[in-house]
C-alpha cells in the first residue's frame, strides 16, 4: 500500500519481494516484544558493576523512524550478581520494541533492578533520533536521559563516579 500511495509500482522487478523484506525487518527489528529471557546470577560481592557503551538500536513509536546510541548501566550488588551479556540483552530487549527512549530507559532500569535485586541502579542513555534528524527540525542532537534508583539518586558522589567511569565510553555518535 505504501509502494502504490508513493506512485511506485509493486510489481516492479526491485519491489516485488520489498513487502516481505521489509515484514522480515520489522520482524527482527521489534523482536524485543517476545523476549522472556530467565537471568543467572552467581553469589559475588563488589562494591560496583557498571557495564558502558552497550550500543543500540530502537524505534521511534511516532514515527517508526530508528534512533541509536549507547546506553550505560550500572548497579551496587547486594550479595549477587548477574551475567554481564544479561545486561546488554536487557538493553537490547527494551531498545526492540517501538519505543521513546525515556520508557526505555526507565524499563531497562526496572529489569535490572529485578535481575540483579538490587534496588541501587543507574541507568543513562544515550541517542540520536532520526525522526528529529531527518525531518521536522532536521537536527541530529543527541538525547541523553537518565534512571536513578537508589542510592544513585540519593547519593550525589556515587552519581558523579559513575559518570566518571562511563565518560570514555559516551555517545560520540557512530556510523549508520
Amino acid at each position: 500500500m505504501i509502494l502504490e500511495a508513493i506512485g511506485e509500482d509493486p510489481e516492479r522487478e526491485g519491489l516485488r519481494d520489498t513487502p516481505r523484506r521489509v515484514a522480515d525487518m520489522f520482524e527482527e527489528l521489534l523482536e524485543g516484544y517476545h523476549n522472556n529471557e530467565e537471568y543467572a546470577w552467581f553469589t559475588e560481592t563488589s562494591d560496583l558493576v557498571v557495564v558502558s557503551g552497550i550500543r543500540f538500536y530502537s524505534l521511534c513509536e511516532h514515527h517508526m523512524l530508528p534512533f541509536f546510541g549507547v546506553a550505560h548501566v550500572a548497579y551496587l550488588p547486594r550479595g549477587r550478581v548477574v551475567g554481564l551479556s544479561k545486561i546488554a540483552r536487557i538493553v537490547n530487549k527494551y531498545a526492540r520494541r517501538l519505543q521513546i527512549q525515556e520508557r526505555m530507559t526507565q524499563q531497562i532500569a526496572a529489569e535490572v533492578e529485578k535481575a540483579t535485586g538490587s534496588p541501587d541502579v543507574m541507568v543513562v542513555t544515550e541517542a540520536v533520533h532520526l525522526c528529529m534528524a531527518m525531518r521536522g527540525v532536521r537536527n541530529p542532537a543527541p538525547t541523553v536521559v537518565a534512571a536513578l534508583r537508589g542510592a544513585f539518586a540519593k547519593e550525589p558522589a556515587l552519581k558523579q563516579e559513575v559518570y566518571e567511569i562511563i565518560a570514555p565510553h559516551r555517545f560520540k555518535g557512530f556510523p549508520l
